[in-house]
Order: structure tokens, then sequence, then C-alpha cells
């Protein structure tokens, strides 16, 4: 799962790390003298001073030439520069970074991250990693590392736990999924069916795709096999009556949750859209969720800005992450409409489904998970 843009995060670190400690060895090996952090007085200077202090001999001139360093001289001398300024303060410019900044923010566009979001990631490093003296703890990719961390936390935001919203809400908590056709939303219906009966509640599912043809019988199918109650209606029959009749039969059981279907719709088609509205007023959704790709990246993106847009979203849910290796959708969605992602598809059985925590995968992509 978004292998491709885990590997090319890794190296651009790389990059950036590289950029600022060449800046900073040459602004340090440069007409400054080298202080160890641990004392300001060298061992040098210890030497001489204890020499003067038995002699009034004043000590012979050391020759002024400084012989070119070796290969190997000059790698141990940027260790040493390391060593030294190893939790030192110092200033990162902005045109250090130049380079670094473009080459993330092309590894995120070729990995179908928005330009909305590519440019928010962007200026959240130039921000947190120049403009004031830095830090640098225990290495200067930790401090990389903090910095593009913080950038895609800020776009991916907090996250939602559906678990946590059934905890604090009045049950039967209602939740109606929608997207466009073909994105598996049938099936993630059946998988969060499972995965909130692992959990310990109750679920009953209205199969609202009243239109398309063998739809009643594949939400059957896959109720059967999680083991739960679908409420149904005759092919082509009303979907808002489908859903009221399964808000009242879990209102009359004491279920804790349902999952409502809908057919298949573009944002673009007027009569569908108007038909979408109605369901939302009858079964009046505790949850709207969008389900779409996430290979579909840029697209799914735009599409749930639309569908946010025509008809409301409060959260999202992307199939198919398994077969991701770019994640741009992931992590564009939630920023570019303001809502937060729900789950993630991961396979082909019922429990390849997972909760979308932006830390968990934020430590996935920067490789410390």
């Amino acid at each position: 799962m978004f292998d491709s843009l885990k590997s090319k995060l890794k190296g651009v670190r790389g990059i950036f790390s590289h950029e600022i400690e060449k800046s900073i060895i040459e602004e340090v090996s440069g007409d400054k003298e080298i202080v160890s952090p641990a004392s300001k007085t060298t061992p040098e200077k210890i030497s001489v001073e204890k020499q003067s202090s038995h002699s009034t001999e004043s000590p012979q001139p050391k020759e002024s030439k400084i012989p070119a360093k070796s290969g190997n001289e000059k790698v141990a001398f940027s260790a040493k520069i390391r060593s030294l300024i190893k939790d030192q303060e110092i200033h990162i410019s902005e045109k250090k970074i130049e380079g670094p900044l473009q080459e993330l923010e092309l590894i995120l566009l070729e990995n179908d991250v928005a330009l909305r979001t590519v440019d928010a990631i962007s200026a959240q490093m130039k921000k947190e990693l120049t403009g004031s003296t830095k830090k640098i703890g225990s290495s200067i990719d930790n401090l990389v590392m903090h910095a593009l961390r913080d950038a895609l936390l800020d776009v991916l935001g907090e996250g939602f736990s559906l678990t946590a919203y059934i905890e604090s809400h009045e049950r039967p908590v209602k939740v109606l999924f929608t997207g466009v056709n073909g994105a598996g939303k049938t099936t993630t219906i059946a998988k969060v069916a499972a995965y909130l009966k692992a959990q310990g509640y109750s679920v009953v599912i209205g199969s609202g795709d009243t239109f398309r043809a063998g739809a009643n019988e594949q939400m059957q199918t896959h109720a059967d096999r999680v083991g739960v109650k679908v409420i149904r209606h005759q092919e082509g029959g009303d979907p808002s009556a489908v859903l009221f009749d399964a808000v009242q039969y879990a209102k009359a059981h004491g279920i804790d949750v349902v999952l409502a279907d809908t057919d298949g719709r573009f944002h673009n088609r007027a009569n569908l859209m108007k038909q979408l509205a109605k369901i939302r007023r009858v079964y009046s959704p505790d949850i709207f969720a969008y389900v779409d790709e996430a290979v579909a990246g840029n697209d799914a993106v735009i599409r749930a800005e639309e569908f946010n847009t025509a008809v409301g979203t409060d959260v999202v849910v992307l199939t198919k992450a398994d077969m991701d290796t770019r994640g741009g959708a992931a992590i564009s969605i939630a920023h570019t409409i303001g809502r937060p992602i729900m789950f993630l598809g991961t396979g082909q059985e019922y429990t390849d489904i997972i909760p979308f925590d932006p830390k968990t995968v934020v430590s996935y992509l920067l490789g410390d998970e």
C-alpha cells in the first residue's frame, strides 16, 4: 500500500538532510572557529595554557600552510562537524532548501497528490525548517522527519473513529453510503458491518440500491456471510421507504447501527442527486459517507469535492487501497474537501478494512511504523 510514495519520501528526506548538512558544514568550516558544545576551551588551548604557566618562553609559531585534506580526512572532518553542531542552534535559509522542496513537490504530484495539497505540504515544510534558528538534536534527518511528519499530518487532519462516534451518540446511529458506480460501495458496507460486529455492536443493513439489477441479492449474500439482518423491498421500489423501514426495525430491536446502501450515481445526474436529497430527508443520516477507489487518484479527489458541493459529505471511505502504490487520494481528499477518511479497504476479505488513523498512515509512509 502506497509503496511508491513511501519509497520516494525516503529518498527526498535524504536530499533535504544532505543539503542542510552541507550548508551547515560550509558555514561552520568557514571563517568561524569550531567550538565543542561540551566546552568552550579546546584541548589545544588547555595545552597551551598549561605550558605558559610553567615557562616564560613563547610557544613556537605553527606552520600557517594547511595541507590539503585527503578523502578520509574530509569524511572525518564532516563527522567532527556533525558532532560539534549536535544540540546547537543553526539557521536554515529558504535558498538552501529550494531544491529539496521542488523535488518533494514533484514526487507528490507524480503520486497523484492534488496540487492544492502539494502546496500546503511544501509551505508547511518551509515554515518549519526555515525562518528561525533550529536545534539539530540527535540528527539532521530527525529534524527533516519531524517537519515532514507535521506537514503530512496537517493535511490529513484528525481522522474519524466510527466506534467513538457510536459510543457518544444516540442509537441507532444511521450511516448512509453513496458514491460512483463500481467503487465497491456494497462490499464496503458488508465489511463495515463485519468490523462493527467484531467490535461488539449490532447492525442492520438497509438495501437502498433498488434500481441496479441483482443489487438486493448481492447485498443479501454479503449480509448472510457476515451474519447481519437486511431490510429490503422489491427491485425498483422507493429507496427512501426501504431505509425508513430499516430504521424502524433497528429501533424496535435495539440495534446499534443502521448501514444504508444507495445506488451508485454521479454528481452531474440531476435526477439521481434529487433522489439522494429525498433519501437524506427521510433517512436523516447521522453520517453521510462518500465511497470511492483509492486507485482513482486525482479523479477520486475531484469527484469527492464535487459530491461534497452537491449534497454534502461527512466522511470518506477509500476502497482498493492495497492496490494503490501512490497514495495521492488518501493524502489529498481530507485536505481538499475538509472531511476525514473513515476507512480504507485493503483486500477481498470481509476483514480487509482498517480505520484510517492519520498518525499510523504517516508513520508507515515515513518508514517508522
